[in-house]
């Protein structure tokens, strides 16, 4: 009998230990392996066209690699998975492990379907080098502190990244198809595991030396980009942390920080993950009180400001450069992120929620986890959080991580024409700002004293 791999976040056939559990089951019943990827509603309505369109691709991609084998249904996976299985007549379902909460529910509700029907659920492996909840403090605790966490994240280590499969027998069977692609004018990049690996090799060779002082600048364009493939599994990050350590082999200065910070950079991501596993509710509810309830703007003029916001018409240059670009390409700066996402909640004073869901409309990369934790990390709210009196100066941001203002000029046409660091501070310039380009919205200093008084009467 076939058994059947299940793709998830997992879209790609290397380092992929449940298609390589699948294979060898499959081979040992001298029997096929269904290729299975499930469009679900829940997941389609709450991704935006941007991310659609690239999954669609990245689907496309995925289907190639299997030569055409890939079967699409569309459904509720408790009901798509079990019928799948009995039309085979499948002992069993591999998957990757979900960790977040959606995917954790609905694959308990799958492993009931299938039990029911004599079949099981295999999960091995995640998308994470460590799987979320497995590293306790001494306490046998949750870890409540990035650093911490790193540290016991590296003495727990990882396995090194599975083989490819040589070949594999792929079954046939009747397919949706790969669903298409919504419109949408954001520039996607290159989808599918072929593509992450060039963009992986691309930074490996070009820019990971210079990471650990150029990671903070937009202007010259020199992260990885990776997050949309890690968010899709098109590359497994262990497949990144071993690229990582032989890169790190004999390397000093620059080039030894720039790994470890790269490599940083991926436990944070592995961090987020686990606090969502331990804290469910994260994906909505702050984890610590900020401010009180009626600190946060409501009505009308909250919605306007929301708007202004996410139009880039804010006034502050860096903002609105960052705004911009998300609009146009999915992605967005993680300097920038951090900055806009300061002036949503601490200049604007609008709940972080409502950020986020804008985010996760627009992004590429949207990974619940990664998105959510990123937030409250910047609104003060999460386990290790900035502090609440951090308030990204979107003109001092500006001025040092984008010193000549390239950044700004590119996604900021209307001040295309203003030479230098100016173009931070367009209302100073003799004739305010160019025509087209508005007044700033709030005075920062004003707000930034509103912010820290609202956060001095916070419950506790």
């Amino acid at each position: 009998m076939p058994t059947i791999c299940w793709f998830r976040r997992d879209l790609r056939l290397g380092d992929h230990p449940a298609l390589l559990a699948a294979v060898a089951q499959a081979r040992a019943d001298d029997d096929e392996v269904v290729a299975l990827y499930v469009v679900d509603p829940v997941l389609q309505h709450s991704a935006g066209a941007p991310r659609l369109a690239y999954l669609a691709a990245s689907l496309r991609a995925l289907d190639e690699a299997t030569g055409g084998r890939l079967v699409v249904r569309h459904g509720r996976a408790d009901h798509v998975v079990p019928e799948a299985a009995r039309e085979v007549g499948a002992t069993s379902v591999h998957v990757s492990a979900a960790t977040e909460p959606y995917g954790r529910r609905r694959d308990d509700a799958v492993a009931a379907a299938l039990a029911a029907g004599g079949a099981a659920l295999v999960r091995t492996g995640s998308p994470y080098a460590v799987a979320p909840g497995r590293l306790r403090t001494g306490q046998d605790g949750p870890y409540q502190v990035f650093t911490p966490f790193r540290r016991a994240w590296l003495d727990h280590g990882w396995h090194a990244p599975a083989p490819r499969p040589g070949s594999v027998p792929w079954a046939t069977l009747p397919s949706d198809g790969v669903p298409d692609a919504p419109p949408t004018d954001v520039r996607l990049p290159d989808a599918g595991e072929h593509a992450a690996h060039a963009r992986w090799r691309a930074f490996l060779r070009d820019d990971l030396d210079g990471y650990d002082v150029d990671r903070d600048r937009p202007d010259l364009d020199v992260t990885s980009r990776m997050s949309v493939h890690l968010k899709h599994g098109e590359i497994h990050p262990r497949t990144m942390l071993a690229d990582l350590a032989a890169a790190g082999t004999g390397a000093t200065g620059r080039a030894a920080e720039s790994v470890a910070t790269y490599r940083s950079e991926l436990a944070w991501r592995e961090f987020h993950a686990d606090v969502l596993w331990h804290s469910p509710d994260a994906t909505r509810r702050s984890l610590r009180p900020a401010v009180p309830d009626d600190a946060w703007a409501t009505g009308a003029g909250a919605d306007d400001a929301l708007t202004a916001w996410t139009e880039g018409r804010t006034g502050y240059p860096l903002v609105d450069a960052g705004m911009r670009q998300l609009r146009a390409e999915g992605w967005m700066h993680n300097r920038v992120r951090m900055v806009v996402a300061s002036f949503l909640v601490k200049d604007l004073h609008i709940p972080w929620q409502r950020g986020a869901d804008h985010f996760m409309a627009w992004l590429v990369d949207g990974d619940v986890p990664q998105n959510q934790l990123n937030w409250q990390w910047v609104a003060g709210t999460g386990r290790d959080a900035a502090p609440y009196f951090r308030i990204f100066n979107p003109v001092t941001q500006g001025r040092r991580f984008d010193p000549d203002g390239a950044y700004v000029r590119r996604w900021v046409p209307e001040l295309r024409g203003v030479p230098g660091a100016a173009v931070h501070e367009p209302w100073r310039l003799p004739d305010g700002p160019p025509p087209g380009y508005p007044d700033p919205m709030v005075d920062h200093a004003h707000e930034r004293e509103v912010a820290l008084a609202d956060h001095a009467r916070r419950p506790t």
